[in-house]
């Protein structure tokens, strides 16, 4: 069987390694650290896993947290009003759950269920130099690290890429003590709440190393109030601030935490990145390729909560290649032509994921406007996180989001 190494150890490396070990590939995985030193670091993002991309974990058995981790059933909208009042609130209800696991928990047991199912697991940071090296020991190595000195092995491809600096400053608590949710108590729904003209609270239920919390989530419109990061607070300095910016301008969710607290010392992470599409293929020094999969080549803003479902997705699609690929070399055709057949799917994310960075336009208005009105057009919207390619067909384009409302409010 074909030798793969990937380099990385989150949702997409570690998802496409444990399925490929389920195909008997002989598969190594290069970790920058161990599992006991990933669950006692900072917590590393925020996540929300839609039904699609948790399918792919249970058909091979990596849905490992599955019993224990909150369902959550809905997704909200709310948006505050220049008095910080709710002017609008509604949920739509999901067709199935999702959920939301910390990836230190996930990546972690992860890494220990691949050596469990015959894994090489090599602990050691890679430089563009090392892989140099390593690659040609290999049949196809995939570079999964999103962040550091390997992704400046892909061009960012310009034609894709309609940004050049961040547009959202990003500020995460998880958070244990959160009071139910009044608006729906019987059920959990990721909340999205809207400040015009200065960024988004995402209220996410999850799961995490103490069990199950909440994670809150500012997106911040650059150089506006929820921009306040630069100092890089302690971790209760850095909750405190946030609690405080939550009760200026959303004290309906401001009201849930007064016995809230961090769920452990290294609950908080600040910081931001650049919106960015790059060409799939990489070329070492010594003319070997590699390939980048999910966030190494599309790493989209996660104002859309789409960063680890477009990990899923990847991963599935380029294990679909590698097994159709059989015995024959992984070579820069067949790289391009697995990334294009992930783009068929993720260009939907992107331009979805872009168009919400943006100010409403005045037919997204109207669609949040009547999503209040109409349970047919909330659960709609609900249900877009689990497959954004919907967007297209009613979201994105005036004259169909007009033929869409006229359908439903007859």
């Amino acid at each position: 069987m074909p030798k793969v190494l990937v380099v990385g150890a989150g949702q997409s490396g570690l998802q496409l390694a444990l399925s490929l070990r389920e195909h008997d590939y002989d598969v190594t995985v290069m970790s920058a650290r161990t599992p006991d030193e990933i669950r006692k670091g900072r917590v590393m993002s925020t996540q929300c896993m839609f039904h699609d991309s948790l399918e792919h974990e249970r058909k091979y058995g990596l849905n490992l947290w599955e019993e224990q981790t909150v369902k959550v059933e809905g997704l909200g909208v709310s948006i505050a009003g220049p008095d910080s009042s709710r002017v609008l609130d509604w949920v739509g209800r999901l067709d199935d759950y999702a959920q939301s696991v910390d990836q230190r928990v996930k990546m972690a047991g992860w890494l220990e269920l691949f050596e469990q199912r015959g894994g090489k697991l090599v602990i050691h940071g890679v430089t563009t130099a090392d892989l140099d090296k390593l690659a040609g020991m290999y049949d196809l190595v995939v570079v999964a690290a999103g962040k550091g000195e390997l992704v400046e092995l892909f061009d960012r491809d310009p034609s894709r890429s309609p940004y050049t600096t961040p547009q959202r400053a990003l500020s995460v608590a998880y958070v244990h003590g959160m009071t139910p949710r009044p608006e729906h108590p019987d059920f959990s729904a990721v909340r999205f709440n809207i400040i015009p003209g200065v960024g988004e609270l995402f209220v996410i239920p999850g799961y995490t190393l103490s069990g199950n919390c909440e994670i809150l989530f500012f997106e911040g419109i650059p150089g506006g109030p929820l921009d306040c990061w630069q100092d890089r607070p302690g971790p209760q300095e850095h909750f405190e601030r946030f609690l405080g910016l939550v009760q200026k301008y959303l004290p309906w969710e401001y009201e849930r935490c007064a016995n809230a607290e961090l769920t452990d010392p290294k609950a908080t992470l600040a910081g931001g990145y650049t919106p960015v599409v790059r060409h799939p293929v990489g070329e070492l020094p010594s003319g070997n390729a590699v390939l980048g999969i999910a966030d190494v080549v599309v790493a989209n803003d996660p104002i859309t909560g789409q960063g680890s479902n477009n990990a899923a997705k990847c991963a599935a699609v380029y294990l679909e290649r590698i097994l159709e690929r059989g015995d024959k070399p992984f070579d820069r055709e067949w790289m391009q032509g697995t990334f294009d057949r992930y783009w068929d799917y993720a260009q939907h994310v992107t331009q979805w994921t872009n168009a919400m960075l943006q100010p409403p336009p005045p037919h997204v208005l109207e669609i949040i406007g009547a999503a209040g009105q109409i349970p047919a057009v909330a659960k709609r919207f609900a249900n877009g996180f689990t497959d954004p390619s919907d967007f297209q067909h009613w979201f994105l384009d005036p004259e169909k989001a007009a033929a869409y409302l006229a359908s439903v409010s007859g």
